[in-house]
C-alpha cells in the first residue's frame, strides 16, 4: 500500500494550518503531501479532469481512490487516533457535511488569509512532500 497523499492549497493559511495539524498528529507518518500548485498535483489534477486553479477543496488520494471535501476529511482523521472521534459526524449525509465544508472553503481566504507563496517544509519534513 502506498502512503495516502493530501493535496492542499499551498497559499491558503487554513490549508497550511491543516497540514501542520496533520503533521503534528500523524504519529505513524502515514501521509505524503503536495501543494495543489506543485507539478505533481497539477499533473494529477489534469489526469483526473479536476480544476487546476481556483481551488476549493483539499484532495486525499488513498489506494488510487480520490476523496474530496468532507469525505477527504473523514478519511484523514481515521489516521489520527486522538481525533478519530470526529468520525461520529460521518452519519450525516454527504450533501450536509459538504454544505458546511463549502461554507468554510468559500470563506477561508477571507477568514484566514493567504500567503504570497507556498509554504516550504523544513529539511526533516521534505521527504514527506512530493
Amino acid at each position: 500500500m502506498h502512503s495516502p497523499i493530501i493535496l492542499f492549497d499551498g497559499v491558503c493559511n487554513l490549508c497550511n494550518g491543516a497540514v501542520q495539524f496533520v503533521l503534528s498528529n500523524d504519529a505513524n507518518n502515514a501521509f505524503k503531501f503536495a501543494s495543489l500548485q506543485s507539478e505533481f498535483a497539477q499533473d494529477f489534477l489534469k489526469n483526473h479532469q479536476l480544476p487546476t486553479q481556483n481551488f476549493d477543496t483539499l484532495i486525499l488520494i488513498e489506494n488510487e481512490e480520490v476523496f474530496i471535501k468532507s469525505k477527504a476529511v473523514f478519511k484523514i482523521v481515521k489516521y489520527l487516533p486522538k481525533y478519530s472521534w470526529l468520525n461520529i459526524f460521518k452519519f450525516l449525509p454527504v450533501f450536509i457535511s459538504d454544505f458546511f465544508y463549502d461554507i468554510v472553503s468559500q470563506n477561508r481566504l477571507k477568514w484566514f488569509g493567504q500567503r504570497e507563496s507556498c509554504w516550504l517544509p523544513t529539511e526533516d519534513l521534505k521527504e514527506r512532500f512530493l
